[in-house]
């Protein structure tokens, strides 16, 4: 009996305190709301500005990480949260569109293409391998669907380039992950000789994520004939349903960025009604996008911007000068004046949690090819997950569709 008695005092806390992973969690939560409210009110800034500066400042005291590969708890935050993003972001993609503005698809398809070719241009001028370089170039065709549907939203903004902004968003992040898909089919070909894996693993990837997309879009759509989706219960209902076709896509190693921006799409484009969400799904879906910069904003090493700071700001200034000469050039031919395909230009700039979805997806698979492209790819997130909002911001100014003041 005595060796079960607990020695005295026991009930006090031990001395130093261990903190756990709950109380810097939260720390991070509340210095972000924080900093992001004061970024807002008095510097007249996006939000979302400060809960990267917080990412990076955890960063800059060691605590990030620089080997590709995100915490399993911090991954399901980054994948559920870049979920609601998408879906909300698909559900606003009006595919008919682009059939009566035929210019728009060849805006898109153009911007896309010549930003790769740029991007891998200036790295391989710079010393970079081939395919290292195209992996760089296609990751970096993304445009970053949590920055622009976040600036979008907190700005209210309305009109044609960002509705466009929108739209070519969500282009751009279809066919980055096609682009990195097939690049995964050429690596187990070059490195195992898998030549029917090139063909079969996007095939399977594009299918895949496409059935489990019209199913989570039916499933949406079958429930929203009977409940109102803007109340609290049935939003609760929704991010359910979201974080179910989640958990089926990573089980079944298709695209979690995919398939929630396919359920998005098919949804709005196989319905006449238009879809309204709360802003990122309410509070919960909030909280998940905080926490979604802060990590993105934490992506970054001393020793990866050692290695890569000069590559990755290449790889920014070549993508970036490529979508301003196309959305520039095909801007009267597409509708908008100068001015408007200029700010698109702009708008159509940043990276963020899609592009390190894809590089992590990819060093779990190659690691020690995925270790050639890290500091490029971190030091390009590092550099506009800070800038990309401004830029977004000021480009919704410059056109005055910015409707911030008028609350």
């Amino acid at each position: 009996m005595s060796d079960q008695t607990p020695p005295g005092l026991f009930f006090l806390p031990s001395w130093p305190p261990a903190a756990d992973t709950v109380l810097w969690v939260a720390l991070a939560i509340v210095a972000a709301a924080l900093l992001g409210e004061f970024v807002f009110r008095r510097l007249r800034l996006p939000r979302l500005i400060g809960y990267a500066a917080v990412g990076t400042i955890v960063s800059a005291f060691g605590f990030g990480f620089s080997d590709g590969a995100l915490r399993p708890g911090f991954r399901l935050v980054v994948d559920l949260a870049l979920a609601l993003l998408l879906f909300e972001l698909g559900s606003r993609i009006r595919l008919r569109w682009l059939r009566s503005n035929p210019w728009l698809l060849a805006t898109s398809v153009a911007e896309a293409g010549l930003g790769f070719a740029a991007v891998c241009f200036s790295l391989t001028f710079l010393g970079v391998d081939a395919q290292p370089a195209a992996a760089v170039a296609a990751i970096l065709v993304a445009t970053s669907p949590a920055v622009v549907m976040r600036i979008a939203s907190e700005s209210r903004a309305s009109g044609q380039v960002t509705e466009r902004m929108i739209l070519l968003t969500g282009l751009n992040v279809f066919y980055a992950v096609l682009a990195t898909k097939f690049l995964f089919g050429s690596l187990h070909a070059g490195y195992a000789g898998r030549w029917l894996h090139a063909i079969v693993h996007p095939l399977y990837l594009l299918a895949g994520s496409a059935i489990v997309a019209a199913l989570l879009a039916w499933s949406v759509s079958l429930i929203a004939r009977r409940l109102d989706l803007r109340n609290e219960n049935s939003t609760l209902l929704l991010l359910g349903m979201i974080l179910v076709a989640l958990s089926i896509t990573r089980a079944a190693n298709l695209s979690t960025l995919l398939v929630p921006l396919l359920a998005g799409v098919l949804l709005r484009n196989t319905t006449e009604r238009p879809w309204i969400w709360p802003r990122h799904f309410g509070t919960a879906g909030g909280a998940l996008v905080l926490l979604l910069f802060v990590i993105t904003g934490s992506a970054w090493s001393v020793e990866a911007l050692a290695a890569g700071a000069l590559l990755g700001v290449a790889a920014i200034v070549a993508r970036l000068a490529a979508r301003l000469a196309v959305t520039t050039l095909f801007s009267a031919a597409s509708g908008l004046s100068v001015r408007q395909g200029v700010a698109l230009g702009f708008a159509l700039a940043p990276i963020s949690g899609a592009a390190l979805v894809m590089m992590t997806d990819l060093q779990a698979v190659f690691p020690e090819f995925g270790a050639r492209l890290a500091p490029i790819v971190f030091s390009a997130v590092a550099v506009l997950e800070l800038a990309g909002p401004i830029a977004v911001q000021l480009a919704l100014r410059w056109t005055g569709e910015d409707n911030t003041d008028s609350r």
